[in-house]
């Protein structure tokens, strides 16, 4: 008899490139959790076995198996790395090519098992220090050590808008590393006297049930304290309790108070440009949220984690317990936030402003291009936002509605109406306009050549372009975008509006007043839209819940330094979305990479394993390569953690190279593959089983013949 041993056919295999554009796509649709490998698996069971009589045994075991896991350090490749990074930052040579020949020799150390586990199992640290400020019990920090500790465990990064049929996770983890502390009584003291300082010197306010209190008094404060606590890396997050003041008090994030026609929301916490954030928990409290419907709320009772000190009194495990809930909740919503959609690193950012305006002319008030394209340049100047080999620009456009037919055509189409119930001396029923923004840029994308022409934009060689389209209507009443929004980010452009409306009142609350929305002021959410559209930044009160499979609204940290939502005026971003900015791209390329490099482990195992594969000297050479693939991923992981994201883009804009070599490797041995017949003798004829199956069958026989007299009736016989 003959048995086939077949590969793959010849031409069936693909391509290098044709290996990496099915991982791009692979890249979409990130994988699943990672199981155990078999021999990790092992290696536990045999710990288990032995450790109630050999407990050093166990720990030595346990010790060998995490080194094993762990990519060794080898010694001279991190200087050669780092001297390869300086000469060349955008990483554009195969570093593998320059290695000296001793660290080749190094890196042919046969690795670990080849299983998807050990990419699939890359977590990024995000570590965080928490300062215990003002009157907390001594045993604060290990209280809430212990809370976080008993409710953290390690999660996927999370994507709101994945490309179609993906799923909404990527496949990194990350994990939250605790630091906390307490501070000197002197940051107390001195906070406490800026606080009652201007409470002593200030009015009470009349429309108001709390003083405001400048947030730049306190900010100022404890930017001096984290500023003498660096070079410590990561981000500090400051819980504030000082005691009681004379007077109930909020903060306020911009000049002036709250009138009829202007609302200033006042809050308890501030999120800075450097890596920490301050949270007043003897401050408010304060409310905002939906005023009449939905989800978000943030309460004014005391069963918030912002309100954790008013109310009725609380032990030191329920305080600590709603301190943990809110560093929790930071972490979630400000440090590992969802990425809005998945973002693609390229070389030149472009930024197209297209302001179609009415026969009111030009006005400028509230649309000010220059302080929205400052806001963005000033973080580019300060090393945020973009890489150090990317560049970002702006560009204006504008044409009169009267000269851009498309532009009227996309206006009438995407208008519709809606009804609402207002009671005045009845019930009265009023219809009102909004404009379809999903219509709106459908129409808009496909007739973006059109446009083009019309607005007089020529065709250029960017990386990404970003049409920002700002419709200025010459219409007195309000209209706009789903009925609530100025200004809605899509995935390939920005789109806004607005009307000779100047104000409206919005759905929304804040400290018991509905919130006034200056219709004709669009910086603010320009900004916004444009983070969400360029770098996938997500707004503040949005986050992807995998587990109520949907998009969860909480705006808590919705006040202050932020452009989204409708309680901040401010158009300053903070670290939150310079962090995001960078983090985002390196995530999504990080997941192309490791999905990719699956990939490969899964095309070696088709084939029989790689030392069917690949012959002695490429497999010499691939141990070589995946061994400095690994070595660059970790280095990211590592970067990443510490929060230099410029690092980590060298070494995964070098790791490329190496995956690509890789494929290279798979494909040129699949190349050579051919089908073998093995010929091999049949078995003998297994006389033994027969005999024993007739014998016992014949003994069947004999029984069932014989069971009058086996079996016999005992029965007494009279």
């Amino acid at each position: 008899m003959l048995r086939m041993e077949g590969w793959k056919r010849v031409d069936a295999d693909p391509s290098p490139m044709e290996h990496l554009e099915q991982s791009r796509s692979a890249a979409e649709q990130p994988q699943q959790d990672p199981q155990i490998s078999s021999s990790l698996a092992l290696s536990h069971k045999m710990a288990s076995t032995f450790v109630f009589f050999f407990p050093s045994l166990l720990v030595f075991f346990l010790f060998s198996i995490s080194t094993t896991i762990s990519s060794a350090p080898i010694l001279g490749l991190d200087s050669f790395l780092s001297h390869q990074s300086q000469i060349d930052p955008i990483a554009s040579n195969d570093t593998f090519l320059s290695l000296p020949s001793h660290l080749k020799k190094s890196l042919s150390d046969p690795p670990p098992p080849f299983t998807s586990s050990l990419l699939l199992s890359l977590s990024i640290s995000v570590p965080i220090h928490v300062i215990l400020v003002g009157s907390f019990p001594s045993d604060g920090p290990q209280l809430l050590s212990s809370f976080l500790s008993s409710a953290h465990s390690s999660d996927l990064f999370h994507v709101i808008s994945p490309p179609s049929q993906s799923h909404h996770h990527l496949s990194v983890r990350h994990s939250l590393h605790l630091h906390p502390s307490s501070s000197p009584t002197s940051l107390s003291s001195q906070l406490f006297a800026a606080i009652a300082s201007h409470l002593s010197s200030s009015p009470s306010p009349l429309r108001s049930t709390f003083q405001s209190v400048p947030s730049s008094a306190v900010d100022r404060l404890i930017k001096q304290d984290f500023d003498a606590r660096q070079p410590v890396g990561g981000v500090h997050i400051y819980l504030l309790n000082l005691g009681s003041q004379s007077k109930p008090y909020a903060y306020s994030y911009t000049d002036g108070d709250s009138s009829p026609a202007f609302t200033r929301c006042s809050g308890t916490l501030w999120t800075a440009k450097d890596r920490y954030i301050w949270i007043d928990l003897g401050a408010g409290p304060v409310d905002y949220g939906p005023a009449i419907s939905g989800d978000g709320l943030l309460p004014r009772g005391e069963f918030h984690s912002l309100a954790a000190l008013h109310g009725r009194p609380k032990s030191n495990k329920a305080l600590f317990a709603d301190a943990a809930s809110l560093v929790w909740s930071a972490y979630q919503v400000l440090l590992v936030p969802s990425l809005r959609i998945p973002v693609y690193f390229e070389n030149s950012l472009l930024v197209q402003f297209i302001h179609v305006y009415g026969s009111d002319g030009r006005d400028s008030r509230g649309l000010d291009w220059n302080s929205i394209e400052k806001t963005f340049m000033d973080e580019v100047r300060g090393g945020g936002l973009v890489f150090g080999v990317q560049s970002l620009q702006f560009k204006k456009y504008e044409v009169a509605i009267s000269q851009c037919p498309l532009c009227s055509f996309a206006i009438s189409r995407s208008m519709n109406f809606y009804t609402s119930r207002f009671l005045f001396d009845n019930y009265t029923l009023i219809v009102s306009e909004y404009l379809d923004s999903k219509r709106l840029h459908q129409i808009l994308s496909d007739s973006a050549e059109g446009l083009k022409r019309s607005v007089g934009i020529q065709d250029e060689e960017f990386g990404t372009v970003l049409p920002v389209y700002v419709f200025d209507l010459d219409y007195d009443k309000l209209l706009l975008l789903d009925r609530y929004h100025q200004a809605v980010a899509f995935k390939d452009m920005v789109i806004a509006v607005r009307t000779r409306s100047a104000q409206t009142v919005s759905d929304y609350n804040c400290n018991g007043r509905h919130v006034i929305t200056q219709t004709r002021e669009l910086e603010r959410p320009l900004v916004g839209s444009i983070l969400q559209s360029m770098w996938g930044v997500s707004p503040t009160h949005l986050s992807w819940s995998p587990r109520h499979n949907s998009t969860l609204l909480d705006y808590t940290w919705s006040v202050g330094q932020t452009p989204f939502g409708p309680f901040s005026e401010s158009m300053s971003l903070s670290f939150v979305q310079k962090d995001a900015a960078k983090r985002n791209v390196l995530l999504t390329a990080l997941n192309y990479t490791i999905t990719s490099g699956v990939e490969v482990l899964d095309s070696i195992a088709v084939h029989g394993g790689r030392s069917r594969l690949l012959r002695h000297n490429r497999h010499v050479e691939f141990v070589q390569r995946w061994n400095l693939f690994k070595y660059k991923l970790d280095k990211v992981i590592s970067a990443m953690s510490h929060l230099d994201y410029d690092q980590a883009f060298y070494f995964l804009k070098s790791s490329d190279h190496d995956l690509f070599a890789i494929h290279s490797l798979v494909y040129q041995a699949s190349q050579e593959l051919e089908a073998s017949l093995v010929c091999f003798k049949d078995p003998p004829f297994p006389w033994v089983a027969l005999s024993v199956s007739v014998g016992i069958l014949f003994a069947f026989f004999y029984v069932y013949a014989k069971r009058d007299r086996v079996f016999r009736n005992k029965r007494k016989q009279f």
